[in-house]
């Protein structure tokens, strides 16, 4: 139909005339019906000419209708197609997500996609898929209609397929995944039907590649999915975090940093993960080595940060041996006095708690780092905030405990610092730098 035909037929009220045809029981009359809707609204049946038409689509009860024909007729391709072409032009809107999340369009939506052959109709879906994703009521009816097996075994059928169709479909899947991370409950769903063992695949086919595009996906799904603690241990219990160290054999940044935090994800709160980690001299020389040389500033950020999660996660004092001959308590140090107060924070957390497991081993280190004077400068300066200040004078309760470091910090005349901080603003601050005095002064805080 032409534009100019288009316009009238609108005006005439024609399309609303026609959605009571939608109710039909006859199938060719609700394919002709669907077809007359979409040639008046829709440029080329993908591009809906007026926004208000849209809503009032939605307003007349279309998407009932639009839901019982997926439903009643899953088996007709004209049909279907037809239904999802007009589900794709409705989905962008928030009042249509509305009226879909009181219907069963996520159990249609997914016997669609797991029965659709061509890419066609994959793109299709997965469009509409996306769209629905934003809806967290729409979200959660997806993951409970089981769409995350559907995607795992999209990823799987493709994995071996290097056709740019193909990456196409598998980098959807791959956002699909990302877009469904609603929560724990979705996330833990993800793991425990494989999928994470797919992306990882999926990695380890495309990590040389130059298209970085499906890495993002993939390495961005995996990064979410780490989060939940019940993954993280079935995670590790499956050697993902090995699997995730072969792949840093990358020489591109962007998959480096996310490779890296998927890592701090596993090892965050995880003892055993961390001891994993941090015993593993290849992994620990190649974190230095990002520390030293990174030309990119997010990628050498996140190798100290891993670093500091190691040890701040760790309760061994074989890992406190290991990143010290690794040389990497040196970059540690330099940590806490980095731009962000939360890298500060996870620096000087992660030394306390190295120091109370082996302070010994740290000790020279520490004087070589010049760690005392960096902390001296930080309860010095009135820019740095209180938590760091707070953990900064943690950090110097456990330095007292070796007698070099206890002689550094009074040559340094730290205490008449600490006592101008026994009437800073903040209480715990005053708090901490009173326990620190005692301690400076061999008295019992307690």
């Amino acid at each position: 139909m032409r534009n100019e035909m288009k316009k009238p037929c609108i005006e005439a009220d024609l399309v609303l005339t026609l959605i009571p045809f939608l109710e039909s029981t006859d199938q060719d009359m609700l394919l002709h019906a669907g077809r007359a809707i979409g040639r008046i609204c829709y440029d080329n049946l993908y591009l809906l000419l007026s926004g208000d038409l849209q809503e009032e689509l939605v307003k007349v009860g279309v998407i009932p209708s639009l839901v019982r024909i997926l439903t009643d007729h899953a088996e007709s391709e004209p049909l279907v197609h037809v239904d999802l072409l007009a589900l794709c032009n409705l989905a962008d809107l928030d009042t249509a997500k509305e009226a879909l999340s009181k219907t069963k369009i996520a159990e249609q939506l997914v016997k669609q996609l797991r029965r659709a052959e061509n890419h066609e109709r994959l793109e299709i879906i997965f469009e509409v898929l996306q769209a629905l994703a934003e809806n967290d009521a729409l979200k959660v009816q997806l993951v409970e209609a089981g769409v995350q097996e559907v995607l795992s075994d999209i990823l799987l059928r493709l994995q071996g397929n290097s056709q740019a169709e193909d990456t196409c479909v598998v980098k959807a899947t791959s956002d699909l995944i990302v877009s469904l991370l609603l929560g724990d409950g979705n996330c833990v769903r993800m793991v425990q039907v494989g999928v994470i063992h797919q992306l990882l695949d999926l990695l380890e086919k495309h990590v040389e590649s130059e298209d970085i595009s499906v890495q993002h996906a993939a390495l961005s799904a995996l990064r979410n999915l780490a989060i939940p603690v019940v993954n993280k241990v079935q995670m590790l219990e499956e050697g993902v975090a090995e699997r995730i160290q072969a792949l840093l054999r990358s020489e591109m940044p962007p998959v480096q940093f996310k490779l890296l935090g998927t890592l701090r994800m596993l090892a965050d709160g995880q003892a055993d993960a961390a001891e994993i980690l941090g015993q593993d001299p290849m992994l620990l020389n190649r974190l230095v080595q990002w520390c030293d040389v990174s030309d990119d500033t997010d990628v050498c950020g996140e190798a100290n940060r891993l670093l500091a999660s190691i040890l701040r996660h760790n309760r061994s004092q074989e890992v406190v041996k290991a990143v010290q001959e690794a040389q990497g308590v040196k970059h540690l140090v330099s940590m806490t006095m980095s731009e962000h107060a939360a890298m500060q924070n996870e620096a000087l957390n992660a030394l306390a708690i190295a120091s109370a497991i082996d302070l010994e081993t740290l000790e020279e280190s520490f004087k070589e780092s010049q760690l005392v004077q960096s902390l001296h400068k930080l309860l010095q300066d009135d820019n740095t905030g209180a938590e760091v200040k707070y953990n900064s004078m943690s950090l110097l309760c456990s330095l007292l405990n070796s007698g070099h470091l206890r002689q550094e910090i009074e040559d340094n005349k730290i205490k008449e610092t600490l006592e101008q901080l026994c009437s800073h603003s903040n209480a715990d601050v005053v708090k901490e730098a009173l326990i620190t005095l005692q301690i400076l002064k061999g008295e019992s805080p307690y």
